[in-house]
């Protein structure tokens, strides 16, 4: 790991990551030249200390949810509360609480301007909640009977070795696979 790089501090960080950094702090953040060089390692340990659980988090994907590396060797996504959706190669979404809203008076729930309710002849809007924490993690607007939607599947071994430049100790080819298609294919089995 590098020299560590003050110009952004770690409690500017866990202010910007609580939403609490005052504007023009954000703004100097995004000017700086060079970037601070440790911000990505500042930020993780930041987000680490904020969870109850020790797994280490490699990459925040949203709000609520983490990739970490299990001490068995795994990588999996976690939530704020410690509940694990599965490897990260899976579509998370196949393992959260779904509410699907399918009729313009529900949907009219949570979009509160008439014009911007969608027709729920085409569309639906599906609502994916974390099962231990019930924490909202997602919301789609697809057509109807559209398959859920995988938001993103990062290469990580790439990004640590060639953008951090710190290799991850599990790195091998297999870990970058969509591997969501494995789940339906179980459940079809009976599994």
């Amino acid at each position: 790991m590098q020299k560590r790089d003050d110009r952004v501090t770690k409690e500017n960080l866990k202010l910007l990551v609580e939403g609490e950094l005052h504007w023009e702090e954000v703004k100097k953040m995004i000017r700086l030249a060079p970037k601070d060089a440790d911000r990505f390692w500042k930020y993780l340990e930041v987000l680490q200390e904020r969870v109850a659980w020790k797994d280490r988090i490699l990459l925040r994907i949203s709000d609520h949810l983490y990739i970490v590396a299990k001490e068995e060797g795994s990588r999996v996504i976690k939530c704020d509360c410690g509940q694990e959706f599965g490897d990260y190669r899976v579509n998370w979404k196949l393992s959260c609480r779904i509410r699907v809203r399918k009729t313009r008076e529900e949907i009219a729930e949570v979009v509160s301007v008439e014009e911007a309710i969608p027709n729920p002849d085409l569309v639906e809007m599906r609502e994916f909640y974390c099962p231990g924490c019930f924490a909202l993690l997602g919301v789609e607007l697809v057509p109807v009977g559209y398959p859920v939607i995988l938001e993103m599947l990062p290469d990580l071994d790439t990004f640590y070795r060639e953008w951090l430049g710190n290799p991850l100790p599990d790195e091998r080819p297999d870990w970058f696979q969509d591997r969501t298609l494995d789940v339906p294919a179980r459940w079809a089995k009976g599994g």
